[in-house]
């Protein structure tokens, strides 16, 4: 095992090769997760109102 010291140097240059995204880049996507996030939130609400309103509908029929 490696001592800490040669750990965290090496994690610093593991880390300094990264390509980082920009502040733009960042914002942007974020942006995007969460426009599909609302759409797909709406998207399954809407199906299980759906599916809620056949199932009482026919579960009515069976009074």
């Amino acid at each position: 095992m490696a001592n800490p010291i040669e750990f965290l140097t090496q994690v610093r240059a593991e880390a300094n090769k990264v390509t980082w995204p920009s502040r733009r880049e960042t914002l942007i996507t974020t942006a995007l997760v969460l426009v599909m996030v609302i759409l797909a939130s709406i998207f399954f609400v809407s199906v299980d109102q759906a599916l809620r309103l056949i199932v009482t509908f026919v579960l009515s029929l069976a009074h």
